[in-house]
């Protein structure tokens, strides 16, 4: 690579880690002690950021594992979600200053758009209060008041001591792929995060978007989140792969697609019709293999394959404009070490800077 990109790893928050996908351990299901391990294995691995991720309904909360374990992270950011409508909008800017001071300015902030449990938006009430969050967020989070009367936000407010003594503004993350949310991105976030794609649709979603932050006077980096299967050799990698799906039933796969509060959205469709595009043996492009979608809602593909050929993928990615990638795998432990043995010494990474 030419120049440098951010390379993170994934903590499983949301009772996202398996030996075989379907069947539970609860070993690795979510917990204090194995989330931790694994934010301490990829900062030991040489990960430069590692997504928190966000469910209502699964596993433990995020901005409570943040605080806990940011203590403990020294070299490394973390990338924290947050899902907009949760928390009240000045109390979650205070949460996040709190924890952005206790690693010393290294907070990144993933932004979710989605229903809480019992609600029901349509996507254009649903962005709004998105992207006023966003805006208001940002707002206090450098240290300045909110005077505004919106449709989902309405404050007359000073900032959070905190931030007005140490103002940052943290970037934002942020993806979707409907019309809505691509317009929340175009004008707020800083970093646009895509789900895996073939490599035609991501030079198309790039251009795009790159259009869009345009018309708002705004560049953005780009992200792009995915499973990783890395062996020694590429026949090794894909027993790998289908030992991970080998005890999997379609109905217990269904379950867990379905349990996500965006598993209806237009990603996740899209996803969906990468599966049903892919060939016999679930790759719709070389080393982009579907097959791990079958039970998961959400990003649903894995670059897999032997070193050479993930890290030429990866090169590839970044070719087409990819600045960051969010890596995962399964048990995520595990594939953190394989990675950062095989391939991350040889890629040129480092902290993300947003414009």
């Amino acid at each position: 690579m030419t120049d440098n990109c951010e390379i993170s790893w994934f903590s499983a928050l949301c009772d996202d880690d398996y030996e075989q996908m379907g069947v539970i351990n609860p070993e690795l299901q979510s917990s204090w002690e194995h989330c931790r391990d694994i934010v301490l294995t990829a900062q030991q691995c040489n990960f430069d950021n590692i997504l928190l991720p966000s469910g209502y309904a699964l596993g433990i909360d995020t901005v409570a594992f943040a605080a806990a374990v940011a203590p403990l992270v020294n070299t490394m950011r973390l990338l924290v979600a947050v899902r907009c409508g949760e928390v009240w909008t000045p109390q979650l800017a205070r949460q996040l200053a709190t924890i952005n001071q206790i690693l010393d300015g290294r907070l990144t902030i993933n932004i979710i758009s989605s229903e809480m449990p019992g609600e029901s938006l349509d996507g254009r009430a649903r962005y709004a209060r998105t992207l006023e969050t966003m805006k208001t967020l940002r707002t206090l989070l450098a240290g300045n008041g909110v005077k505004s009367q919106g449709e989902f936000i309405s404050l007359d407010i000073d900032a959070p001591r905190l931030t007005q003594q140490n103002p940052s503004t943290p970037p934002f993350y942020f993806g979707g792929l409907s019309e809505e949310a691509r317009e929340v991105a175009a004008e707020a976030a800083d970093v646009y995060l895509m789900w895996p794609d073939t490599e035609s649709e991501v030079i198309a979603i790039i251009d795009d978007m790159r259009q869009r932050a345009h018309r708002y006077g705004r560049q953005l980096k780009f992200g792009y989140r995915s499973h990783v299967i890395v062996r020694e050799t590429e026949e090794e990698a894909i027993a790998a792969a289908d030992y991970l799906m080998a005890a999997l039933d379609d109905e217990v796969g269904a379950t867990i697609r379905s349990r996500s509060l965006d598993s209806q959205s237009v990603g996740v469709r899209r996803q969906a019709e990468l599966r049903d595009a892919s060939s016999g043996d679930g790759f719709v492009e070389p080393y982009l293999w579907t097959g791990i979608g079958r039970a998961r809602s959400g990003c649903g593909a894995a670059i897999v394959g032997s070193a050479e050929q993930v890290l030429a993928k990866i090169n590839r990615y970044h070719e087409l404009g990819i600045d960051a990638f969010i890596l995962s795998g399964y048990p995520h432990r595990e594939e953190a070490e394989y990675f950062s043995r095989l391939v991350l010494p040889y890629i040129s990474h480092g902290p993300l800077e947003v414009i």
